[in-house]
């Protein structure tokens, strides 16, 4: 059995397995490719295996397997490349509709969420945190400066600012912010974000491992509690190759009344 035999053994098990079910071999084939993905026999970035190798090992058709892998590239799980053949996406969709933290969103894609700390420090408000925060210039914040990571990879470089009246001690998060306010009940249920493309300076493209110069996704985000009390300013820096951020749009006529506006 040769390395392309292996793998597809390992991704499909045998053609027992989906010709026994009770739904389209296309769904199964599908099925079969997200748990390689979650169990480890696929990992980001690897190639899997052609068309024409699935489709002879399955004893399936080549529509069927190209039915299977675009899904898959459309939902972002599988990526192709130009004359190179498709992939495990590396790319990290980050949902816009629901607030996670980085650690959940790593945790999510199969990833080892890390943090490799460049700060953390108690200090007076700058401009930017009382505004944001609606501190005065004599209120404290703790800071928190850090590098995250994904299977030991720079995703993200975040500051986070917290006032000092809901987390007085920066010693107190090693991993999950989120995970410690949430130990304090008070955890951000909504928040405000602002997104904009820039260039990445020398500094932080060091911190990143990307070239200075690259695109970057900034983002600042002011986490709120139920009262909309803000609770977190967070400032990241996200490589733009690296994330998709997607949200769901809705037509504004659909969240009328049923009979129309009053």
């Amino acid at each position: 059995m040769n390395k392309v035999e292996s793998l597809v053994h390992k991704i499909f098990d045998s053609h027992e397995q989906i010709s026994r079910e009770n739904k389209p071999l296309y769904l199964q084939l599908q099925q079969l490719i997200r748990e390689a993905v979650k169990s480890g026999v696929l990992k980001y970035g690897d190639a899997i295996p052609a068309e024409r190798e699935i489709a002879s090992a399955m004893k399936v058709s080549r529509v069927t397997v190209r039915r299977a892998i675009d899904d898959l590239v459309d939902e972002g799980l599988l990526t192709q490349r130009q004359g190179a053949g498709t992939f495990v996406s590396d790319r990290v969709e980050q949902p816009l509709n629901f607030l996670k933290s980085f650690s959940e969103v790593m945790q999510e894609r199969g990833k080892t969420p890390g943090t490799r700390w460049l700060d953390r420090a108690l200090g007076l408000a700058t401009e930017d945190e009382q505004e944001a925060l609606g501190l005065s210039s004599e209120d404290e914040v703790v800071r928190f400066h850090r590098l995250r990571t994904g299977d030991d990879q720079p995703m993200a470089l975040e500051m986070a600012s917290i006032p000092r009246r809901f987390l007085d001690n920066p010693f107190v998060v090693e991993g999950s912010l989120y995970e410690v306010l949430s130990s304090k009940g008070l955890r951000p249920v909504k928040a405000l974000q602002r997104i904009r493309a820039i260039a990445i300076d020398d500094i932080r493209a060091g911190y990143l491992e990307i070239p200075v110069g690259s695109a970057v996704l900034y983002i600042e985000r002011l986490g709120l509690l139920e009262d909309d009390t803000p609770v977190e300013f967070t400032r990241s820096y996200f490589p733009g190759d690296t994330y998709d951020f997607v949200a769901e749009i809705r037509n504004p006529t659909s969240l009328e009344p049923p009979g129309g506006r009053s």
